[in-house]
């Protein structure tokens, strides 16, 4: 008796910690939830680059880019969403447990969860450099007679913030902050794009390459290419986010989630295009890699959409920061036997904030380099991870339709891994000497 006595204790136990870690211990989400969530996650304040992305790539190759990662990525999203609940009766809430089944305990993990904390702890850090300077450019504009005060306060008042929000315990306790958030990143898209209508095309408006060597144009063509490419990754928290929605036999979690989806990609579609296209068509090639920075009038508007920057920029960082939260709360509770509680969670949480807001403050070009860092980690983890893991766990048919596809999102993706970095590291090395610590 002793044995099974011992097993069903052990099983409770697993039970109140998974009760009581981020993903897991709110299953009641609403679909719209997830909506929200999603939204926030992958449209980032990148949106506002995208019509210098453009200037980049040109008319072609930059519409092209841009719906086509709009289709990739919709479809590999599809995949997540539909291989959460592959296995009847068992739920993948975390994109390395679907690669744990995948490829097996220990290689599965490795797999994905080096990735995965790359673009996570990646975009935490490059979010709160965002907040920071998005609040600076608010007193500024609205203050331009003040004295100028440093970034590194900014990203300080910025992580203060976070050292609040953050104690919110799990996904479904900041579904306020996310719709916040995703209003916000609709609001300052509408402003970028009909801003730029009415200012109406530019008579100079030129839409030739600004490079005048066919190597810097071919490397800037990688470098944006990169940025459009990873405008789209909101993959590393859907299984996260799906893990929320509470599901049965009969009414399983990936319809409601799918409905989510779907709402949010048109909104990503409604951001995105219209600030890429319109941006590009006013401006040409005289768009700053900011488009705000461009419009620049009237004041008002653009100390507005600033501040709608920065409240997005607060809920996208609680979106990527909650898997990281939950990844250091089963490590402290199941490896290292920590009990589980608010003094464990407010000290861990806290400390991984003031680590993000440190690394901003020491790096405040971080998002430079996250172009080069990130395409080793973002393409993968939202191009080609998800086919893979499609074809190993699934298996459609060889030749058919569906392996053809996989396959062919894999080369796409494989060829932005190698590709994407390239560009990126060169803008390093050109921008190097404007680079300041601590600045």
């Amino acid at each position: 008796m002793a044995p099974s006595g011992m097993s069903t204790e052990k099983e409770n136990d697993e039970k109140a910690i998974d009760d009581w870690l981020p993903i897991t211990s709110s299953r009641n989400a609403k679909w719209w939830y997830s909506a929200f969530h999603n939204v926030t996650a992958m449209v980032g304040a990148g949106v506002l680059s995208l019509p210098y992305a453009m200037s980049e790539l040109g008319w072609g190759p930059g519409v092209v880019a841009m719906l086509l990662s709009w289709v990739i990525t919709l479809y590999t999203l599809w995949q997540m969403v539909e291989m959460h609940e592959c296995v009847p009766g068992k739920r993948f809430d975390r994109y390395h447990e679907l690669g744990q089944h995948a490829f097996g305990d220990k290689l599965g993990l490795w797999i994905v969860v080096p990735q995965q904390l790359i673009v996570e702890v990646g975009v935490c850090i490059v979010y709160m450099v965002t907040g920071g300077k998005s609040f600076q450019k608010c007193y500024t504009v609205a203050c331009p007679d003040c004295k100028p005060i440093r970034t590194s306060f900014w990203i300080m008042i910025f992580g203060a913030i976070h050292l609040v929000l953050s104690q919110l315990p799990n996904f479904n306790s900041i579904t306020l902050v996310s719709l916040a958030a995703a209003v916000m990143s609709l609001s300052y898209s509408t402003i970028a794009w009909v801003a730029s209508a009415h200012k109406g095309r530019q008579p100079d408006v030129d839409y030739s390459k600004t490079a005048s060597t066919s190597a810097g144009q071919t490397f800037n063509f990688l470098s944006a290419l990169g940025d459009v490419a990873f405008a789209y990754a909101g993959h590393n928290v859907v299984l996260e986010i799906q893990a929320t929605i509470p599901s049965t036999p009969g009414k399983p979690s990936k319809k409601p989630m799918w409905q989510g989806v779907i709402l949010a990609y048109i909104v990503v579609a409604i951001c995105y295009l219209p600030v890429a296209f319109v941006g590009y068509y006013v401006f040409g090639n005289s768009v700053d890699d900011n488009i705000l920075i461009t419009l620049n009038h009237p004041r008002w508007l653009i100390a507005a959409a600033n501040i709608f920057v920065v409240v997005h920029v607060i809920g996208s960082y609680q979106i990527y920061a909650m898997p990281v939260f939950d990844m250091l709360e089963t490590f402290l509770v199941k490896k290292l036997r920590f009990r589980p509680g608010l003094p464990l969670r407010l000290i861990a949480r806290s400390l991984y904030v003031v680590f993000t807001a440190l690394v901003g403050i020491a790096v405040p070009f971080f998002g430079g380099l996250l172009g080069f860092i990130g395409g080793f980690a973002f393409a993968p983890t939202t191009y080609y991870l998800p086919c893979i893991l499609w074809l190993k766990i699934m298996r459609p048919k060889r030749f058919s339709l569906s392996w053809f596809i996989n396959w062919f999102c894999i080369i796409v993706g494989v060829l932005l891994t190698v590709l994407a970095p390239i560009g990126a590291l060169r803008s390093i090395i050109i921008n190097a000497s404007t680079y300041k610590f601590f600045s």
